[in-house]
This record gives C-alpha cells, structure tokens and sequence, in this order.
C-alpha cells in the first residue's frame, strides 16, 4: 500500500478503511514526546527558518539540544536525556529523518519530517480562519476553478486534462480547501480557548467579569457571522464552477478528472457543513452564557446565595443534605435447594403453537342490517321518516345516533317511496336531533 503522504485527494478518499487500520497496526505506529522532545524540534524549526536552512549536521543537532537543555534549566528545569539519545527517539518516531546518503561512511545531514513540522505549527503558529483569510482563499479558489473550466472546455487530448484539469485539481485546488479546513480547525482550538477564558473570568471576579464575558460573546459571534457569509456567498460558486468540470469530464470520458472534481466539491460540502454547524454550537452556547449571567451571576453578585448553598450542602450551617435512593430488597431463599443426584435432564421447553389459529367468522355488513331494520320498521306499519328514524336510533349508541338518524333516512328512500310535499314539518328526535319528517309508502310487496 502507498504512503499516504504522497497519495492525491482522490485515492485517499477511495482506499478502503479496513485496509488501512490493519496496515497501520501491522506497522506498530506511537508517539511519545516530552516537554524536551517538543523544545528540541521547535529549536530546529525556528533555527531552518530564521537561518533558511533545508538540514542541520549532527554537530548543529548536538549544538541545538545543548541550547534547549540550558534554556530548560533556567526556566527551573531539570533535563538530563543525553542529545544522542534524544535524537534517536525522534528518528524512530519520524520526527527527524537522515537526508543524505553516505550511510555510516560519515557523518550525516538530518532534516524536520512532514509529522515533525505539522506538530510545531500547531504550537508555534497562530492559524485561526478569519474573514481576511476566508476571503482571500475562496477568491483563490474561484479564479482557480474559473481557469481550470476554461482548460477543461478546450481540451481534446489526454495531456491536456492532465496537466489542465486534473493537476491543478488535485494540487492546487485541493491545497487551497485544504488551507481553509486547517484553519477552521485552528478557529475551533480558539473558541475552546475564548470558553475556557469566560470560565476562568468568571472563577476569578464573579461580577466584574460581566462585561468582558459579554465582550468575547459578541465578538466571536460577530465572526462566525461574517464567515457564514462568507460561506454562504461564495461556496454556491465554487461548487456551480466543479459540477460543470465535472460535467465536462464525464462527457469526455475522463474519470481521473471527474473523480479530482468530486474530490475537491467533498472538500468544499465539509467547509459549508463546518459553518452552519459551528453556528448552531455557538448560538447555543451563546444563549446558555447569557442566561447564567442574567439569572446566577447579576441576581447574586456577592455571591451570597451560591457560599449558603454550599454550606447547606456541606452541613456547615444546620442539618446535611444527601441523595437517598430506594433500591430493590436482595432475593430470599426461603429453603434449600437439593440437587438430585446424577445427570440433570435437559432442559426443554414444551411445544406450543406459535401463532394461534384463525377462527371462522360470519362477516357482517352494517349497511345491510341498517336496511333489514328499516325494512321492519315499515313492515310494523311506519309511514313517516320520523317514526322508523325514532324506531331504528333506538337500539343505536348515543354517540352513533346523528351519523346513523343520515343513514336511515337515505336507506327509506331507496326502500320505500317517499311522499313529497310542499310543506313538510320538521320533528324532535332523542338527544336534541331534528329532522325533516315526510310521509313514506312502503314497497309493493309490504303494502299489499
């Protein structure tokens, strides 16, 4: 399996995961690094650049470690790891690797490993996303993309889409996004920072902390305001400009430059998602500090109400406070249990049905026993609506009786023949209802 240091965006994003934590397991990978080691490798790292070195000789190491060692023990330190040993930790940990390739015919040239330079920036270097840099790069980007659409439109050869399209998709666009994730993660460490400070403000001065705590709120939200915004403006263009290289690419039949354009757009959906979500946790906790500083902090500002709670809880001021649980009473045997003698049965479950079976049922249509007591009605000798709706709606729920005084009365009409006149009263049935009464002339077969 190739290292994935030199592996483009898109066949980091294809290789199986599975494979590769069985890789790295075989291989045995761990860091152990002390306050010396992480001196020692920031030394090298400000002495190459101050000094526009590319690697240091042993003597310069042994030089370097000695300086660090003096440095720590004025600071009150007490490092007593011998520079030898020191360098050979770090070269099993790849911090440091042996440039030249004179083997052990001489002394050798030792430079910062990738691992080793990415660990000190991040303590070293401040790299927090703001609007000036957000800005800066998504422009990059764009003007980027823009190129490479052009390039994608003109090709018509294999090298074209190489060195046009894929390669600065691979390189350039994706060093781009990669900067803008490395530094949303950078503003992440900063705003665990800015928690960490209102807490600390709030520890050390209860009320007067107010204001500043206040201060911090408004001005990291007024920041990830202006980075959604950012986001928001500038994320729809970038991915309108992908799709249509990756249209392109499909169309041509390059699946290295369509699968680099779904790269870098995955690139891109990670950097929108970061926003929104990183939004919705600040507005949380933005309300949530809020709410303690009007309701804790302004209502108590001597802290008075907080030091008797304490002492109530502590027993210091009267009777202790404890949580008291009821937990379940333990099993009681109320005999002992003999075991007989020899082989113990197995132990079987008798055998039952799973399912019940279906039983026979008469179907049974309301609709038509509706009819069949309508039928009756005018059979006994009812000639109004009135009185087989009184007749029927008598053997009826209460609750069922408006739905049902309906149903009966279009079942006398396609029963009977009802009677019309140009008047007809209107009369009171149970349960408040009132209906329309006309006079009923039961079928042929009833009448005669």
């Amino acid at each position: 399996m190739s290292d994935s240091r030199s592996s483009p965006p898109s066949s980091r994003s294809s290789r199986d995961p599975n494979r590769v934590l069985a890789s790295l397991a075989q291989r045995g990978p761990a860091l152990e690094l002390q306050t010396l080691d992480l001196c020692f490798l920031s030394a090298l790292y400000l002495r190459a650049e101050r000094a526009a070195l590319t690697s240091f000789t042993e003597e310069q190491l042994v030089d370097v470690f000695d300086q660090v060692e003096s440095v720590l023990a004025a600071a009150g330190e007490a490092p007593k790891r011998r520079a030898t040993h020191a360098i050979r930790r770090l070269r099993e940990q790849r911090m440091i690797a042996r440039v030249d390739g004179a083997g052990i015919v001489r002394a050798g040239e030792y430079a910062l490993t990738r691992l080793a330079n990415g660990i000190i920036e991040f303590f070293l270097e401040e790299d927090s996303l703001t609007r000036e840099s957000l800005t800066v790069l998504t422009r990059s980007l764009l003007a980027g993309l823009s190129d490479v659409l052009a390039s994608a439109k003109a090709a018509s050869r294999e090298d074209d889409w190489r060195m046009g399209v894929i390669g600065p998709l691979r390189i350039t666009m994706g060093d781009l996004a990669s900067g803008i994730e490395r530094r949303q993660s950078g503003f992440d460490l900063q705003q665990e920072e800015f928690q960490r400070e209102i807490a600390a403000l709030l520890h050390a001065d209860w009320f007067g902390a107010v204001e500043r705590c206040q201060e911090l709120l408004e001005s990291t939200s007024t920041t990830l305001h202006e980075l959604n915004v950012v986001l928001l403006r500038d994320t729809h263009q970038l991915q309108s400009l992908l799709q249509d290289v990756q249209d392109l690419a499909a169309a041509a039949g390059v699946a290295d430059a369509e699968t680099a354009a779904r790269a870098v757009m995955d690139q891109v959906d990670r950097i929108a998602a970061w926003g929104s979500a990183r939004q919705r946790a600040w507005s949380e906790y933005y309300q949530y500090v809020h709410r303690y500083l009007r309701d804790v902090v302004r209502l108590d500002p001597a802290r008075t109400l907080t030091h008797r709670l304490r002492e109530l809880l502590a027993g210091k001021s009267g009777k202790a406070f404890s949580l008291t649980i009821a937990s379940a009473a333990p099993i009681r045997l109320l005999r002992d249990v003999e075991i007989p003698p020899g082989e113990k049965p197995p132990v079987r479950r008798p055998r039952k049905e799973r399912e019940q079976g279906l039983a026979d049922a008469p179907a049974e249509n309301p609709q038509s026993r509706l009819e069949a007591r309508v039928r009756d009605a005018l059979a006994e000798g009812a000639r109004a609506l009135g009185a087989v709706t009184e007749q029927v709606i008598a053997e009826v729920a209460p609750e069922e009786r408006f739905v049902t005084t309906g149903r009966v009365a279009h079942a006398v009409a396609s029963i009977g023949y009802p009677l019309a006149k140009a008047e007809r009263a209107w009369v009171s049935m149970q349960d408040g209802l009132m209906i329309e009464d006309w006079a009923v002339r039961p079928p042929k077969a009833e009448a005669s």
